[in-house]
This record gives C-alpha cells, sequence and structure tokens, in this order.
C-alpha cells in the first residue's frame, strides 16, 4: 500500500528528543557536557495511534451504516469520522476529537472506492503535500469561504494510503454475495457491476480494470455472464455513452437471462434506477452494509500504522 506521511510535526519532535535527551558523548565515552549539570527528565506523554475516517456522507441511514462498518476500529483504539468529500470543516472536528483523546498518531483511512478520489485535496488540507491542487470540490458554506483552502494547522503526525476500496481483495467476495442474495441459479443469470467511475479517461481505465478483478470472482460462481461499467455520472459527455452501454447490455441480457444489477458503489443504488427506467432488472445493494468493509477499515489502518513505523494497531505488521 502506498503511503504519505505529514513532515510539519517532524521538527517539534526533534527538538523535544534534543531537549529530553542523556547528555551527548565523545566517541571515546567522555560527556560533552559537565557531568554535574542535571539532567532533564521527559515529561511528554507517549505516542498514541488513533484513525480518521473519510467517507462521503449522505443522509442519516447512509451515513449509519458507515458509523457501524468503522465499529470494529472504535473497539481498538480512537476513531473519528469525517463526512464529506475531503471537507475542511469536518476533518478540523475529526482530528480535534481525536486529539481530546490523546492522539499524537493519526491513520487517515479515506473509505472511497477509488483511490484517487480527493487524493490530492486531501494531503493538501492534512499538509501531508505543500502542492495545492488545480481545483477543489467544496460543497456548502466551504464552497464561498476561502478559508476552506488552506491547509489546516495541527502538530499530530498524520499518514494515509492511496488505494481505494476497490483495490482490496474483499470487494469481490462482496460482489458475490450481492449477486447470490438476488439470485437462484447463476447459469441463468447476468451480473452487471456499475461504480460511479472517473472523468480522466486513464482513471476511469483503473477503475474498470479494479471491477474487471472482482467480476473474475463472480464469474467462477457459474453465472451465464458477468459485465462491469462506470457511469462517469458527473461527465454528461461521457456519461451519455456510458448510459448506452449499460442500458444496451441489460436489454440484450434480459432476453435470456435473469439481470442481477450490483451497485459498486459504497450505499445505496444510486442513480442506476433512472439510468435502467423500463428494463427488466433486478436491485442488488451496494457495498455496505456489509462485515468485510470494517475488516477492511482495520486492515488498512494497520498497514498505514505498519508502513509508517508506528507499529501494528492489530496482531503483527507484515513483512
Amino acid at each position: 500500500m502506498m503511503l504519505t506521511m505529514v513532515k510539519r510535526a517532524s521538527l517539534l519532535h526533534v527538538l523535544v528528543i534534543v531537549a529530553c535527551s542523556p547528555p551527548a558523548m565523545h566517541s571515546n565515552g567522555q560527556d560533552l557536557v559537565p557531568p554535574e549539570e542535571p539532567m532533564i527528565e521527559s515529561t511528554s506523554e507517549p505516542a498514541r495511534t488513533g484513525v480518521l475516517v473519510m467517507a462521503h456522507g449522505a443522509g442519516p441511514e447512509w451515513n449509519g451504516t458507515v458509523m457501524e462498518a468503522v465499529k470494529p476500529s472504535m473497539e481498538i483504539l480512537p476513531t473519528a469520522v469525517a463526512f464529506g468529500m475531503a471537507n475542511p470543516y469536518t476533518l478540523r472536528s475529526g482530528l480535534d476529537e481525536l486529539r481530546e483523546q490523546g492522539v499524537t498518531q493519526v491513520a487517515v483511512v479515506r473509505m472511497f472506492l477509488s483511490g484517487e478520489s480527493f487524493l490530492d485535496q486531501t494531503e493538501y488540507l492534512l499538509g501531508l503535500s505543500e502542492e495545492r491542487p488545480q481545483q477543489f470540490v467544496l460543497m456548502g458554506p466551504a464552497a464561498s469561504d476561502p478559508g476552506a483552502r488552506i491547509p489546516l494547522e495541527h502538530s499530530m503526525d498524520i499518514a494515509t494510503h492511496e488505494q481505494g476500496i476497490l483495490d482490496s481483495p474483499y470487494v469481490g467476495g462482496i460482489a458475490v454475495d450481492r449477486a447470490a442474495a438476488l439470485g437462484s441459479d447463476p447459469s441463468r443469470e447476468a451480473v452487471l457491476l456499475i461504480a460511479h467511475g472517473m472523468g480522466d479517461d486513464g482513471e476511469n481505465n483503473r477503475v474498470l480494470a479494479l471491477l474487471h478483478r472482482a467480476a473474475d470472482q463472480v464469474t467462477r460462481e457459474g453465472y451465464a455472464d458477468v459485465e462491469v461499467a462506470t457511469l462517469r455520472e458527473d461527465w454528461e459527455e461521457k456519461r451519455i455513452s456510458a448510459e448506452a452501454h449499460i442500458r444496451g447490455y441489460v436489454e440484450n441480457q434480459a432476453g435470456t437471462n435473469r439481470v442481477l444489477v450490483i451497485p459498486m458503489r459504497l450505499s445505496g443504488f444510486g442513480p442506476y434506477a433512472d439510468v435502467l427506467a423500463g428494463l427488466e432488472y433486478h436491485r442488488g445493494e451496494g457495498l455496505l452494509p456489509h462485515t468485510d468493509i470494517g475488516s477492511w477499515v482495520v486492515d488498512t489502518a494497520n498497514e498505514i500504522s505498519c508502513s509508517t513505523g508506528w507499529g501494528p494497531i492489530k496482531d503483527t505488521c507484515r513483512p
């Protein structure tokens, strides 16, 4: 898992170490400081790791599924949730909540399907990168607040990851479960996995490649056909052709197979009901609720903590 770690707090930690370290020694073992000078004992608290989970956010039911998914993390160590698409207000609140619990090291788990979603904005706002995003995605009051585009001040060590949920091996298993819940005879059923998609063609192709990996696992269950698609729902011109492909697949398969449509999104069915209006199909659930997402949160936090050198938060660090 690719990681990035904040560097802005490092100087503070170095100064504390220097001020509180025992007298330095020459190579021959003699003190550089007169022995009669008293040593200063450290009063600093030991580092404590916490988790900040970022999620898109929506209505109470949607948010409730996210809160349920983070419970396994909450049982292990301090955990806060920042809803919104890298919203500086909720990120600030999450960091404050963890700080009040004595947290000094924060593993930021980004609960997005694509690892590229809001990554540059997140890194900039949390001080992980000095490169200002070309475009900020801000909603509500933050959209008109110039201060929402300024990195947050903090004295914490922060690390995050670059991969999304779709990179996880859990996704294929969840897709299998969702299809099984809808169907009864895989040999006479076709499965369509649909995701939000990206505007950039390269990024969208990476999403499709990850969907194909999940589809391979579904195919092994014996389904008559398995297809993947992205709606590219925020990019009007690209969405037109995407909708045509999606509708065409469902129409073609409906004549011979029961069509099972699985939304590869965190929660809900999204806009797919409108896209598939008038067609015959059976709709599935998103990735939540599912216990594997809770496992993914803990696994991701553990990998961040291990790769950053903070040590494991569960079991051990993998070599």
